[in-house]
């Protein structure tokens, strides 16, 4: 059974549930056919949690890279995925941007606002996560990198004057429920689900999302 989150107003957001990390870099191959790749992972060191590359002040404990090679290492193979992360088990999972999706990145204010808005709106949603560090994607079409500072523009707003970022073409997102060391835990705001296989273009999600990021400043 899945619980909920408290003190979101603009959505219910379930908890991670005995979800692996293996099952779900299964899953994202075989359901989504997206690609994976395991990434770095908590070690624990005299008690305490540190990320597996050794930097004691690492940024993204256990969930970065492990090396300049990830995007090669990338797979779309359930079979190859189940073997990376058997090899590894906490390995950390990683979706390589640019590929199957893009992400639209917007600070958790903004993020519950437009998508608030989007739900009034009746627009269509793709997969929507919430990261540790407060920041909300939404899973869109690729090559909206390219197409976002020029619908930002027409909006009437200057690209760098919002707190808004498009993840394309060598970047990466982390998936559920993909640790941030003891800042907690990714997780599904809007889950993949059947209904949401078919992801919206830029274009639809832009305007809510730069408004809601404008209310923000």
């Amino acid at each position: 059974m899945e619980e909920t989150i408290p003190g979101t107003e603009a959505a219910q957001i379930p908890t991670q549930r005995g979800a692996s990390l293996l099952d779900t870099a299964v899953r994202c191959t075989e359901e989504r056919h997206w690609d994976v790749f395991p990434g770095t992972w908590l070690e624990t060191v005299g008690g305490a949690h540190r990320c597996s590359c050794g930097d004691a002040v690492c940024p993204a404990p256990g969930a970065h890279p492990a090396g300049p090679d990830w995007a090669a290492r990338a797979t779309g193979s359930a079979t190859v995925a189940r073997r990376l992360w058997q090899e590894q088990p906490t390995a950390s999972v990683l979706l390589p941007t640019g590929r199957a999706f893009d992400a639209v990145s917007v600070p958790e204010t903004a993020g519950f606002l437009a998508l608030a808005r989007m739900q009034r709106m009746g627009l269509p949603l793709g997969p929507v996560t919430l990261t540790p560090r407060r920041r909300m994607e939404f899973f869109v079409l690729p090559g909206a990198a390219a197409k976002v500072p020029g619908l930002v523009r027409g909006l009437g707003w200057a690209p760098s004057s919002l707190d808004l970022a498009v993840l394309g073409e060598g970047a990466y997102v982390a998936a559920p429920p993909t640790r941030f060391g003891s800042r907690g835990a990714v997780q599904w705001v809007c889950r993949p689900t059947p209904a949401n296989r078919w992801l919206p273009d830029a274009e639809e999600l832009i305007p809510p999302l730069a408004y809601a990021c404008g209310r923000d400043r």
